[in-house]
């Protein structure tokens, strides 16, 4: 039980081992932007048809849940990220709070997230640039759809998973920099899309504004419905924020830069994602977008903007991958501090002395995704990337109240306010979600923990650093 329970000391990049350190090359406009980059996606570009068909109108509803929740959930993240300012997000700080089995599974959750994540994300992607490249270069769609859609592999997806791995792997502050701009390019589309769609605003379709109710049920078609089953699909819309918290050790200023990086692109995607979706439900019944691989796209088009779509489609394709660079980078860093920990080989977590970035680890996870976009579904995907999370956000909100008593008078850079109550609506907030979820990914959910519990024990425990 020792042995589960040990604690190790965090240490932040100038503690590393040389070959192990990361260059601090950023600043809070970075984060920003690499937040901005990382929430605002796949959740409004296409999980708002996702989550339309599941509570119709009321998605609106089920963004506001869960955008109050992801804000809860960022405030603890602010204040764990600047109190270890050290890569690793969630796992780093479940690992000198709670203990190294409590670590491992947060982490193996996080390998979950992050990696479905990136490849929702690309077949997201895919969605808007498949129809592009059929249209302009007569690209066959049997290899731009997985199985799922009558296809054979979703190519268009692994070359985008392909080109921003190879962009990570030439630098983080170059990365950061074209970030930043295509963040830009994704904001004035949807502002675009905003300008264009609300003028057709008709609150006839927001009648019924509830047709499946607010909690989870299964309907007649096998699909579970409802507020709280839409809240717990397009929670995947909000996070992103975590991402930034695995930038600690890149950053030059942590105590600083990271809190006003996480808060900052958690408030402005809300208001973002508020807007959107109520031009989006007001201008078109959501049944005639509902599930579209497109939303924004076949909204413009059904209000005979079509020229608009083309350009939305197209900026779509152009800033998508903005999502993509941050969370491959995220889960690069942290595959970079398990391997630190012992948990993966130590060769892994050798850093380029010529880049300053974990070239190695950040191939293997650009392989591994790619195999995961070519031919799983989008909507299953999300669903349990989602899972991940939630147990990820449910961790350190915890850290955080642990922490609040064990050590009330360490020095906290960022004090989340009302810590009681913003940790514990954080904490049940994830637990309703997660049970909100389809039981299917909840029991995947519990078989691929079970399996990690098992690669902990006999692998992970003895490997483990900690202990030596």
């Amino acid at each position: 039980m020792n042995k589960l329970l040990r604690r190790k000391a965090i240490l932040t990049g100038e503690d590393q081992p040389q070959e192990h350190r990361l260059t601090p090359t950023l600043s809070w406009p970075h984060l920003v932007a690499l937040g901005v980059g990382a929430i605002v996606g796949t959740g409004i570009l296409t999980l708002i048809g996702v989550g339309a068909d599941r509570a119709g109108p009321a998605v609106l509803v089920s963004f506001a849940i869960a955008g109050v929740i992801c804000a809860c959930a960022a405030l603890a993240y602010a204040e764990m990220s600047t109190m270890m300012p050290a890569s690793g997000s969630a796992y780093t700080y479940s690992y000198g709070v709670l203990g190294e089995v409590f670590a491992w599974v947060v982490g193996w959750s996080l390998i979950l997230e992050y990696s479905l994540v990136v490849s929702t994300v690309a077949v997201g992607w895919s969605g808007y640039a498949a129809p592009l490249l059929e249209a302009w270069l007569g690209f066959p769609m049997a290899l731009a759809q997985g199985p799922e859609l009558g296809g054979i592999i979703n190519l268009p997806a692994i070359f985008i998973i392909a080109v921003v791995a190879g962009l990570l792997m030439l630098g983080t502050k170059e990365s950061a920099t074209l970030n930043a701009a295509l963040v830009i390019i994704k904001i004035v589309t949807l502002a675009l899309f905003v300008a264009v769609a609300l003028p057709h605003f008709n609150a006839a379709n927001l009648e019924p504004f509830m047709p499946f109710g607010f909690a989870k049920s299964t309907s007649p078609d096998g699909v579970e419905r409802g507020v709280m089953a839409a809240a717990a699909i397009i929670f995947f819309a909000f996070y992103g924020f975590d991402a930034i918290s695995t930038a600690a050790e890149e950053t030059k200023k942590p105590e600083r830069d990271l809190p006003i990086g996480i808060v900052g692109s958690m408030l402005i995607c809300t208001l973002i994602y508020m807007v959107v979706a109520a031009a989006a439900v007001g201008a078109l019944p959501f049944t005639r977008f509902a599930d579209s691989p497109e939303p924004l796209a076949l909204i413009l088009r059904e209000i005979q903007q079509g020229g608009v779509a083309t350009v939305v489609a197209a900026a779509a394709v152009i800033a998508l991958p903005t999502v993509l660079l941050a969370f491959l980078y995220g889960q690069s860093r942290i595959f970079l501090v398990m391997a630190r920990d012992g948990f993966l080989p130590a060769a892994l977590a050798r850093v380029s002395p010529k880049r300053g970035t974990p070239v190695r680890i950040t191939l293997i996870t650009a392989l591994f995704v790619s195999l995961i976009a070519g031919f799983v579904p989008l909507d299953e995907i999300a669903a349990l990337a989602n899972s991940g999370t939630l147990i990820a956000f449910i961790a350190v909100s915890v850290c955080m109240l642990v922490l609040r008593r064990r050590a009330p008078d360490a020095h906290r850079p960022f004090r989340t306010p009302a810590a009681t109550f913003v940790g514990g609506v954080a904490i049940l907030g994830c637990i309703y979600l997660f049970l909100s979820l389809p039981v299917q990914t909840q029991i995947w959910f519990f078989v691929w923990n079970g399996f990690g519990l098992v690669v902990y024990l006999l692998y992970g425990m003895k490997r483990s650093l900690a202990g030596g």
